[in-house]
């Protein structure tokens, strides 16, 4: 299955949470999507199992991926 018009192909979750750490604080993440994982003792690991295991935090956290490329 083709995936060119999908810009999350090929790009995994672990890249998506560095790229946005970058550009946001934890607190700052915590506001844009609030979820506990971003709020409570946040790290890249702990968030990555929980977005792992939460489809909709995941599909909120890859929004706003993309919405920072634009």
């Amino acid at each position: 299955m083709e995936q060119k018009n999908n810009p999350l192909h090929g790009v995994k979750l672990v890249d998506i949470l560095e790229h946005l750490t970058q550009i946001y604080t934890w607190e700052e993440l915590s506001k844009e999507i609030n979820i506990n994982c971003f709020k409570n003792n946040p790290s890249i690991k702990s968030s990555l199992v929980f977005l792992r295991r939460t489809p909709w935090a995941r599909e909120k956290v890859e929004a706003l991926y993309l919405k920072s490329l634009a």
